[in-house]
């Protein structure tokens, strides 16, 4: 492997903290807060999208690709859910 570790490499890897992380957050935490979980883990399938750009690995960017589309899914949850408990929230 002769890949140099350049700006792209280090973009990637701090996308894989980010996913590595969220799923950490996900076994760690009794009730995960959806924003955090999935915004991370969003954060870090575009992390590792800009790295598999320049460094293409097909499968890969596939996976990022569906990585993405289920945060978005998990945050288009949570803001519906958010929507529906509001008026809720203000009879209180």
């Amino acid at each position: 492997m002769n890949t140099p570790l350049d700006l792209y490499s280090i973009i990637g890897f701090f996308g894989t903290a980010c996913i590595i992380g969220a799923y950490f957050y996900l076994t760690a935490v009794e009730k995960p807060n959806p924003w955090v979980l999935h915004g991370t883990n969003l954060a870090g399938a575009g992390l590792l999208t800009v790295s598999l750009l320049v460094h293409t690995n097909w499968p890969s960017l596939v996976l990022e690709g569906f990585w993405a589309a289920i945060a978005v899914w998990g945050l288009s949850k949570a803001l519906l859910k958010k929507r529906r408990t509001e008026p809720e929230e203000s009879e209180a």
